[in-house]
């Protein structure tokens, strides 16, 4: 055996073993009794931000929370099942370039992105812009994540519109944003509308079967989606129908466009027989159809994949370079470390009821929030 060979072997061994000995975690609770909770996130410095609901933006500052909301939309949010407040994003540049992005479902049901600015911490409400509004057929699966990629462009999680089978095959036709991964440039026309333009290398920037917003399609529900801060990789989750919850993968050096199979497949279950478009879509197996790296299914009362980071920080001894990914039902949390045969993950013994989302201090710590109100930091054992 040569030594490439044997090389490749022992990394291989040494990775499968990796994945059944994550360092022991557990959960460090900050925060309780708060409303219930959507997001959390970080502007670069020591504080955390939580968004609620109900419709505002909370400031965690050594370890409690103020009183006083970064910023408070109640009077335009509809909030209740999976509409509300659902995340927010500070532009890259923060506090040089003062942009606070928000994304809320509105009164009639629409999906709102919308630019605020501020001033010294303080937000205000009347410097508003309505980036996007994206009509919603359905209350359910309004996607909902904001994320700056490392190309300084704001990704936007869109859900297919609800209902169940994808209904008006939104997620693989052309001529909506619904049941896609969007691009946008929030640099352009900082000072008139539409407040954003299109970069130049997406995918459909030229023309095409999809809008020009549009990086990836075949989404069902992007409910949370983040990006490696060391490699730049793109980690979408995608909360499934009935039979798979499923993450999907896209690596740094993506030119966009891939389809991740909805509503033709459901993680690795081909939907044929109740797909909505089969004049649009491609088959069931085509290799234009994206697999996911993670997927499982929901015999131990699991119902929606709720989407983390790979985490980076210092804290937890052995745990770099895993990504931590949980389930709201359950409430069940995963590592999971690539192999050299395709990606391994190993459940966590912490749990976290009515999980809603994971996130990053500056540091690259993890902290989750639940829909109980909760905020919990995860640490070593």
């Amino acid at each position: 055996m040569n030594r490439a060979r044997l090389l490749a072997l022992l990394l291989l061994a040494a990775a499968s073993l990796r994945a059944q000995q994550l360092p022991p975690v557990a959960l460090e609770t900050i925060a309780s009794g708060l409303p219930p909770l959507t997001s959390v996130t970080n502007a670069g410095d020591e504080r955390l931000f939580l968004t609620t609901l109900d419709g505002r933006v909370l400031v965690v500052s050594g370890g409690e929370v103020g009183a006083r909301p970064l910023l408070d939309i109640r009077g335009l949010v509809r909030s209740g099942g999976e509409q509300g407040l659902l995340s927010v994003a500070f532009h890259p540049l923060w506090p040089a370039v003062s942009f606070l992005f928000v994304n809320y479902t509105d009164h009639a049901g629409a999906t709102v992105v919308a630019r605020y600015l501020a001033d010294r911490d303080v937000i205000k409400p009347r410097t508003a812009r309505v980036v996007l509004r994206i009509q919603q057929p359905f209350e359910n699966h309004n996607g909902g994540q904001l994320q700056f990629g490392p190309d300084r462009y704001l990704y936007v999680g869109m859900g297919d519109g609800g209902a169940g089978n994808d209904p008006h095959c939104n997620a693989q036709r052309g001529g909506t944003l619904l049941g896609k991964l969007l691009r946008i440039d929030v640099d352009q026309y900082r000072r008139r509308g539409p407040w954003y333009g299109v970069p130049r290398d997406n995918p459909f920037a030229g023309g095409g079967a999809q809008p020009p917003e549009v990086w990836a399609i075949g989404l069902r529900n992007p409910w949370r989606f983040s990006f490696d801060r060391e490699t730049g990789d793109l980690y979408l989750s995608d909360v499934g129908q009935g039979a798979r919850e499923e993450i999907d993968f896209q690596p740094a050096s993506s030119a966009g466009g891939e389809n991740y199979g909805w509503a033709r497949e459901e993680g690795s279950v081909c939907l044929d027989e109740v797909s909505a478009c089969p004049d649009v879509a491609p088959p069931c197996g085509d290799p234009a159809l994206q697999r996911p790296i993670l997927q499982y299914g929901r015999e131990d009362g699991s119902c929606a994949v709720i989407g983390g980071y790979v985490y980076r920080g210092s804290a937890i001894a052995g745990l770099a370079g895993a990504y931590l990914f949980g389930d709201f039902c359950s409430g069940r949390l995963w590592g999971a470390v690539r192999t050299d045969g395709g990606w391994r993950s190993v459940e966590l013994e912490p749990t976290m009821p009515d999980l809603t989302s994971f996130g990053e201090d500056a540091a690259g710590e993890i902290y989750l929030v639940s829909h109980q109100g909760v905020l919990a930091r995860l640490v070593s054992r």
